[in-house]
């Protein structure tokens, strides 16, 4: 598993919005470069305002 970055956020606080997360856990560095690295690539040419919410389901 991927590290976690903490941004100084106190634990009890990472513990409580992980409750709102439906995959049950933070997502990783790693998760979130996919659709970075699709947006970067030629294969997203014809996407044009879009908004790609990488958030583990919390926001649908």
């Amino acid at each position: 598993e991927g590290k976690q970055v903490e941004l100084g956020i106190p634990e009890e606080m990472r513990q409580m919005a992980v409750r709102f997360i439906p995959l049950g856990r933070a997502g990783t560095p790693d998760e979130a470069a996919g659709p970075v690295l699709f947006l970067a690539s030629p294969l997203s040419d014809y996407v044009t305002g879009h908004i790609v919410l990488v958030t583990g389901g919390s926001y649908m």
